[in-house]
C-alpha cells in the first residue's frame, strides 16, 4: 500500500490527521499528547504517527515546507489512505499591530502568490477555503477553553525570503492576518479530493516589529494550539 512518499499500510492512519510542517513537531505531539502511539511512516524522515487522544484515534504527520510538499502528502493521505480531514497546525508571521507573537490564528481562507490553484480552474482565480464544520468546531472549542483566536484570511507565500517586502503593507490593508507557506495548497487539494481541511497557526514572529520565537520554541512549545486542535477533533 506504500505510496512514493509514505510507507504506511492500509488503515494505519486515522480519519483525522494533524499536520505540522516540522516532522520533529509531529514527533513531539505524538510523544507528549497521544497514547498507544505507533510510528506508521518515516520516508525521508517525514515522520507520521497514529495514536489516541482521550480515546479518539488521531494521526499526526509532518508536511515539510511549502505548497508542493504539503500538496504531495495531503493528496496521498486523502486518496490512498482514506483520510477525511487534515488540520495544518503550524507557525506564521503576523503583519497587523493587533496580533501578537504566540497568538492563535485560524485560516478561514488563504490568498497566495502561488499559481497552484489557478491550475485547478483553467487559469482562473480559484479560492478554496477551510471546511466550515472544522472551523466551527475549533472556534466553539476555543470559547469553551477560554482561548482567544483570530479568524480570517491568511497569505500563503511561495518564497520565505521575499524580494517584495512592500507586499506586507498591501496585505495588511486588505485585512490579511498573517503569512505562512502551506494553507492554500492544502485547501486546494482538499477541494479537489472532496475532503476537509483547516489551518490553525501560532504566531512565531511579527514581520513589522521583528519579535520572534526560536526554532526550539517552535518545535517544542505552542502547546495551546496543539491542545485546542486535539480537543476539537474529539
Amino acid at each position: 500500500m506504500a505510496t512514493p512518499h509514505i510507507s504506511a499500510q492500509p488503515n494505519d492512519f486515522a480519519k483525522t490527521v494533524l499536520m505540522p510542517g516540522d516532522p520533529l513537531r509531529a514527533k513531539f505531539i505524538a510523544e507528549n499528547f497521544l497514547e498507544n502511539v505507533k510510528e506508521v511512516t518515516s520516508v525521508r524522515n517525514m515522520f507520521g504517527y497514529t495514536g489516541t487522544y482521550k480515546g479518539k484515534e488521531v494521526s499526526v504527520m509532518g508536511s515539510g515546507m511549502g505548497v508542493p510538499s504539503i500538496s504531495i502528502y495531503a493528496t496521498e493521505l486523502y486518496t490512498q489512505y482514506g483520510v477525511e480531514s487534515i488540520i495544518r497546525i503550524g507557525s506564521c508571521g503576523a503583519i497587523r499591530d493587533d496580533i501578537k507573537v504566540r497568538d492563535i490564528i485560524v485560516g478561514m481562507s488563504a490568498s497566495t502568490d502561488s499559481n497552484v490553484n489557478r491550475q485547478r480552474l483553467n487559469g482562473c482565480d480559484f479560492a478554496p477555503c477551510a471546511d466550515f464544520g472544522l472551523l466551527r468546531k475549533v472556534a466553539d472549542t476555543a470559547d469553551k477553553m477560554g482561548i482567544k483566536i483570530n479568524v480570517g484570511n491568511i497569505f500563503t507565500a511561495d518564497l520565505f525570503y521575499t524580494p517584495q517586502p512592500e507586499m506586507f503593507a498591501q496585505m495588511e490593508k486588505n485585512s490579511i492576518l498573517a503569512v505562512e507557506m502551506e494553507a492554500a495548497g492544502l485547501y486546494g487539494v482538499a477541494a479537489e479530493c472532496g475532503k476537509k481541511a483547516l489551518t490553525v497557526l501560532t504566531v512565531s514572529d511579527h514581520i513589522k516589529t521583528g519579535e520572534q520565537t526560536t526554532a526550539e520554541e517552535r518545535q517544542n512549545t505552542f502547546k495551546e494550539m496543539m491542545e485546542l486542535t486535539l480537543e476539537s477533533v474529539l
